[in-house]
């Protein structure tokens, strides 16, 4: 097993990456959650069959009464209805506050789970069993929880920390290779902003079979990067922003497709070849050498380098981006391959060079 630990003092927990532990999660559950008697366990119609008996079987051999919801699969379960349904069902289930939820599923069941986990009761303990690979290397992490609204995405939220990160590699055997490819977005993405020589292995590495027989390393690697900019700010003020590389520009790809054309990891794909670009058009960038190496390796892995996006859509994506301040915004752009650089613009500036390197 490797483990990472999130120093964040009272709020602290450890990251366990081993195959298998999914049957073993009930005896690390108890051991974060020692006065917990029920678990609300939420996940969605895709991971239902796959793991939720497997994951029953180990928290009743660990002792808990275990409940739960099953969502529809898909980013349209971020929404108010079923967050309100959670909150319904945990009250049916007589949850109290020294019980838990988990979130057994991808991005959105953590999202979800984790949300309901903050607000019910005025928050209980949560525990996070990510099963994609972008939510094991991404959103599992870091305490971000949220819920879209209609006018956009991750509107509503807060930061609730989890008990303790539980990561199978098991479970990315059955996810299909659009799946897989989307994480694999936030996986370069790391590489892109802090680490070079980590994004010159997944170079060298560009298959999902090449990068499956190193996961654990690819895991660790990622999540340690994770860990290092949540301990410095956890809630987003500062370094942290530079986690939201290629976000700004792939959440008006996210839109446009009304958030199912384009998956999250996709979207962010082009966003960052978006981004890369401008952050070259404006200087910021030494050289264009990264350009084309981060294009040929997000093809490698079949995600997309552009998406086709009206204007009328990305300038209201902009205007929505989360790191707004006024009329300032946060863009994050590279220095050079493995250095991200935050930089503060205003937001009719962001427009107007985005408009330049967007060809309109």
């Amino acid at each position: 097993m490797k483990t990472l630990h999130i120093d964040l003092k009272d709020r602290s927990y450890n990251i366990h990456i081993a195959p298998g532990s999914l049957d073993r999660a009930g005896e690390e559950i108890k051991k974060v959650c020692p006065r917990a008697k029920k678990l609300y366990v939420v996940t969605d119609t895709n991971v239902q069959p796959l793991y939720l008996d497997r994951l029953g079987k180990s928290l009743s051999e660990a002792g808990f009464q275990s409940s739960g919801a099953v969502i529809p699969a898909g980013e349209a379960s971020k929404c108010p209805t079923l967050l309100s349904g959670l909150w319904e069902g945990m009250m049916k289930e007589d949850l109290t506050r020294t019980d838990a939820v988990v979130a057994l599923g991808g991005g959105v069941v953590g999202d979800l789970a984790g949300f309901a986990a903050a607000t019910v009761l005025r928050g209980v303990d949560f525990i996070q069993i990510p099963t994609t690979l972008l939510a094991q290397v991404d959103s599992s992490v870091g305490g971000k929880v949220a819920i879209d609204l209609a006018a956009g995405k991750n509107l509503a939220g807060t930061f609730w920390q989890p008990k303790a990160v539980l990561m199978d590699p098991e479970t990315l055997n059955t996810l299909d290779d659009k799946t897989f490819s989307d994480g694999m977005a936030e996986v370069i993405k790391y590489g892109c902003i802090a680490d070079r020589d980590f994004f010159d292995f997944l170079c060298a590495h560009p298959s999902r079979a090449e990068i499956m027989a190193n996961i654990e390393h690819v895991l660790y690697t990622c999540c340690d990067i994770k860990r290092s900019v949540v301990e410095a700010d956890e809630r987003d003020t500062g370094v942290r922003m530079i986690l939201n590389f290629g976000h700004t520009i792939g959440h008006a790809y996210e839109l446009a497709g009304n958030y199912e054309k384009w998956p999250h990891g996709q979207a962010v794909a082009a966003g960052m070849c978006v981004a890369i670009q401008l952050g070259f058009g404006l200087g910021i960038m030494e050289n264009d050498e990264g350009i084309q190496s981060l294009m040929d390796l997000l093809e490698a892995f079949g995600l997309p380098t552009h998406i086709d996006c009206s204007w009328e859509t990305m300038v209201k994506a902009v205007g929505l981006d989360k790191k707004n301040q006024g009329e300032d915004l946060t863009m994050i752009f590279l220095r050079k391959m493995g250095e991200a650089l935050p930089t503060k613009m205003k937001r009719d500036a962001v427009l107007e060079n985005l408009e330049a390197v967007y060809g309109q």
